[in-house]
């Protein structure tokens, strides 16, 4: 499993936080594992994945199959994967010891949990817990189709499309233009979100408002061999950069992005599926 996890980590440049092995959910809980009494619907998730998706992500997914997909993902909690919505310490974001100015660099560096379910070559299935306050940056899924279930817990999404045809400024480095997508709070239960290579909000971020876990299907997955890096970026408002004569109503629903290096306090670590066993 940790194969995976580090394969996952190399492919999205991500550095990943060990510490010794200790636990990162609640020494105050029993055990994740909780069996869903309705069946291992993650058998029939990862069924109709096989079924759905290629290794080169072609031909696009036809709108039946995405629907197929969606309404299979809603119908699935965080018991049906082994998660209990406890696991996580509801801290509010302010570390383990409060809120004294020398705790303030626990708020920002608490790992994000992440579970590998399954990765092949043709889709990643993975879990992804989140401390609340805790935020994965503005980043891209260059040729995927990704899907999107909220488990438990509320969430926020700002999320872009790149502006078709191109437009791209030397400004303090090349910045390209954005238009947003998606700026939304997604509270479990929700229906699931999908974005595809190109619409839907391909770029986009996460940040915590509660202690929260989101199901994700990536396809195909990050590979830098297939030239599917994730690329981070930072955004600036569109009037950074615009001339002045451009000034228009509709200024707040564009961006400008330019690439960014993976960000320092963005860390991750392994955690162990608990759910159901996946017959391959």
């Amino acid at each position: 499993m940790l194969r995976n996890v580090r394969k996952f980590a190399r492919d999205n440049s991500v550095r990943w936080l060990l510490q010794n092995g200790a636990p990162f959910f609640s020494t105050k809980r029993a055990s994740m594992a909780l069996e869903s009494p309705r069946g291992p619907k993650v058998q029939a998730l990862y069924d109709l994945c096989r079924q759905t998706f290629t290794p080169s992500g072609t031909p696009p997914l036809s709108s039946h199959s995405v629907q197929k997909l969606s309404s299979l993902l809603d119908t699935v909690g965080p018991a049906d994967v082994g998660l209990s919505e406890d696991a996580l310490e509801d801290d509010h974001g302010h570390g383990f010891f409060g809120l004294n100015g020398l705790d303030r660099f626990f708020r920002w560096a608490q790992p994000i949990p992440y579970i590998d379910i399954h990765e092949c070559e043709s889709f990643t299935m993975c879990i992804f817990c989140f401390p609340s306050s805790a935020v994965i940056p503005l980043h891209d899924h260059p040729a995927m189709t990704v899907f999107s279930k909220v488990l438990y817990g509320s969430l926020h999404v700002k999320a872009y499309d790149w502006v078709e045809p191109a437009r791209v400024l030397n400004k303090r480095g090349p910045v390209r233009l954005s238009k947003l997508a998606v700026d939304n709070v997604l509270t479990a239960p929700c229906p699931t979100s999908v974005l595809y290579p190109n619409t839907g909000g391909n770029l986009h971020c996460f940040t915590a408002i509660t202690p929260c876990a989101v199901l994700d299907i990536l396809s195909p997955p990050y590979s830098e061999d297939a030239g599917r890096r994730c690329t981070y970026y930072c955004n600036y408002p569109y009037f950074t950069f615009a001339n002045k004569d451009e000034k228009s109503d509709e200024e707040e629903n564009y961006a400008w992005l330019a690439e960014t290096g993976t960000p320092y306090d963005l860390y991750m670590r392994p955690g162990k599926y608990n759910g159901p066993a996946i017959k391959i």
